[in-house]
C-alpha cells in the first residue's frame, strides 16, 4: 500500500516518538520589578524597628533597676507616717538589705510582712515613690490593759497581742491577770474582747463606771471577777468609798450592764445586812451572794429590813454572808509620762 492511502493521523500515531520533533520550553526570568523591592523594604524597616525597641527596653531596664538616680541609697528616702511608739531605727532596719538596690526591685509585700510583725504594728502599708522613694505607712496597736506577768506589768491589746511597755507613754489601765503566753491567740483574743465589752456596758450603765476598776481576773473564761476601788454615786450617796477598801465583784460572761445596775442599787442594803462586804457573786441572774467565801462555821450578823427602793424580788434572793478578813487588791496602776519598763 501506498502511504498516501493512510491518513495523515495514522501516520503520526505509529511514528516512533523519539523522531517527533519537540516544542522548545520558554523558560521565563523574573526580574527584579518594583513590587520584590517594597518587600524587601518593609522586612527591613520592620527589622530595624524591632531592633530599635529592643535596644530601647533594655536600655530603660538598665536605668529602671540600676541607675543611681532609682536606687535607695539614704535613710531619709523612706519616709513613714501614723508611727507613736514604734522607732523609725526599727523600720529602717528592715530595709537595710535594700540599700543601694532600685526601688523597683524592693518586695513591697515581703516588706509589709516584716513592718506588721513587730509587736506594736497592728498593719502596714509599703508603696513606692519614683523615682527613688518608699513610702510607709503603720497604724499602731492601742493597749487597753496593763497585763501582769511574773511581779512585771507589760501592755495588751483587745486582740490579746502582748506589747512592751515604751520608754515614754501616759497610760491609765486596768491591770488584767490571768492570762498566760502560753494561752492560744484566739483564746487570749476571746478574753480581751471579753474584757472590752465589760468596761463598755458598765460605762453604759453609769458614765465613768471603767475608772473604779482597778484589776480584772479572767483565770476563768466564763466570769469577769473585777476589783473596784469605789463605785460611783451619780449625784447621791456614796455608794462605795475608797476608805471601804476594794470590792471584789464576780459579773459571769454576759449582761453585764443589768448586773453592775443590780449592784448599784443595792449595795448600800447589802451593806447595811452584811456590815462589811468583800465580794459579791452577780453570776445568778436575780441574785447575789455576799461574801461567798465564808466558812459554814461563822455566824452572821442579824439582818436588817430592806429599804423601800429595793424590791421585794430582789431582797428575797439576796444571800447575805458574814465579812471575810480583809484583803487587799493590788490598786489600780497607772503609767506617768517617761515611766520606764521593769
Amino acid at each position: 500500500m501506498e502511504a498516501e492511502a493512510f491518513p495523515h493521523e495514522v501516520l503520526t500515531e505509529d511514528e516512533p516518538r523519539y523522531l517527533r520533533r519537540q516544542k522548545p520550553v520558554e523558560i521565563r526570568r523574573r526580574k527584579f520589578g518594583k513590587k520584590a523591592w517594597k518587600s524587601y523594604l518593609r522586612i527591613a524597616v520592620a527589622f530595624g524597628a524591632t531592633l530599635a525597641v529592643t535596644t530601647a527596653i533594655y536600655a530603660l531596664a538598665a536605668f529602671l533597676l540600676a541607675s543611681p538616680q532609682m536606687s535607695l541609697l539614704h535613710p531619709d528616702q523612706v519616709s513613714l507616717a501614723g508611727n507613736h511608739f514604734v522607732t523609725r531605727a526599727n523600720i529602717l532596719e528592715i530595709f537595710t538589705p535594700d540599700r543601694g538596690r532600685s526601688v523597683l526591685r524592693i518586695p513591697l509585700n515581703a516588706r509589709r510582712k516584716q513592718i506588721e510583725s513587730l509587736a506594736w504594728v497592728e498593719r502596714a502599708v509599703v508603696r513606692r515613690a519614683l523615682p527613688n522613694r518608699v513610702q510607709v505607712e503603720i497604724v499602731e496597736r492601742t493597749p487597753i490593759a496593763f497585763l501582769r506577768d511574773a511581779g512585771d506589768l507589760a501592755l495588751i491589746d483587745v486582740h490579746g497581742v502582748f506589747l512592751d511597755r515604751p520608754v515614754e507613754g501616759n497610760f491609765h489601765f486596768p491591770v488584767v491577770t490571768g492570762i498566760q503566753p502560753g494561752l492560744p491567740a484566739d483564746e487570749r483574743e476571746r478574753r480581751m474582747q471579753l474584757f472590752s465589752g465589760f468596761l463598755q456596758q458598765i460605762n453604759a450603765a453609769r458614765s465613768g463606771a471603767s475608772d473604779a476598776v482597778s484589776e480584772i481576773d479572767l483565770s476563768d473564761a466564763k466570769d469577769i471577777r473585777a476589783t473596784l476601788e469605789s463605785l460611783p454615786s451619780n449625784g447621791g450617796p456614796v455608794l462605795w468609798p475608797a476608805s471601804a477598801g476594794p470590792l471584789v465583784v464576780d459579773f459571769g460572761d454576759h449582761d453585764f450592764e443589768s448586773r453592775f445596775q443590780t449592784l448599784l442599787k443595792s449595795i448600800i442594803q447589802w451593806r447595811i445586812s452584811a456590815g462589811r462586804i468583800e465580794s459579791i457573786d452577780l453570776r445568778f441572774d436575780g441574785e447575789a451572794v455576799v461574801n461567798p467565801g465564808l466558812s459554814a462555821t461563822a455566824k452572821p450578823p442579824q439582818p436588817t429590813p430592806p429599804p423601800a427602793h429595793l424590791t421585794p424580788a430582789v431582797a428575797a434572793k439576796t444571800k447575805v454572808s458574814p465579812p471575810l478578813a480583809a484583803q487587799k487588791p493590788p490598786k489600780r496602776a497607772r503609767g506617768n509620762a517617761k515611766a520606764k519598763a521593769h
